[in-house]
């Protein structure tokens, strides 16, 4: 296994960890859907740090063991692979951490929600339009991406551009 697989490896399972504690510690209901802006600071940080498949897989990692451990909803899977997905994709073809941001917001905040109404409509007997979802996902997606995007403007340029760099992961000079 080459270097840098492994510290995404690594770093994919600690932001899982983080984000099923997290998660559990710091969350809300709006309707149907449990809201927990955790989940998103972390997709903003995966997606950033590790790319768009490896931040796919700590979404998915982090949705199953929260509904194993019955501090999640099914809900949590499109809406967070979604996101982390976009994330990672918009960072790495424009290596801008705002846009970035804005990944989250659209692939958790709206595309998830849409994808998600189905699934709560048919496994969890919901009703309601589905313009309800969008709300509830995209005000937990907003705070998760607020607090991701200080955290990671804080730590840039001491510990992500010097950790890219040294694994030889694109040019991390240009965030914002």
């Amino acid at each position: 296994m080459r270097k840098s697989s492994t510290y995404r490896l690594v770093l994919t399972a600690v932001l899982s960890a983080v984000g099923v504690v997290g998660g559990s510690l710091f969350e809300f209901t709006i309707g149907v859907a449990k809201v927990a802006p955790m989940q998103h600071l972390i997709n903003l940080i995966s997606g950033v740090l590790v790319g768009p498949w490896w931040a796919l897989t700590q979404a998915f990692i982090t949705s199953l063991i929260r509904n194993l451990l019955g501090t999640g909803t099914i809900l949590a899977f499109p809406g967070s692979m979604i996101g982390a997905f976009c994330v990672g994709w918009i960072f790495q073809k424009t290596q801008k951490l705002i846009l970035a941001a804005f990944g989250e917001l659209i692939g958790t905040g709206i595309i998830g929600a849409i994808v998600a109404y189905p699934i709560a409509k048919w496994l969890m007997g919901a009703t309601g339009a589905i313009f309800l979802f969008i709300p509830s996902f995209f005000m937990s997606a907003l705070v998760g991406v607020v607090f991701g995007y200080i955290i990671l403007q804080s730590i840039w340029k001491r510990v992500v551009v010097p950790q890219k760099e040294k694994l030889g992961i694109g040019n991390q000079s240009d965030h914002e």
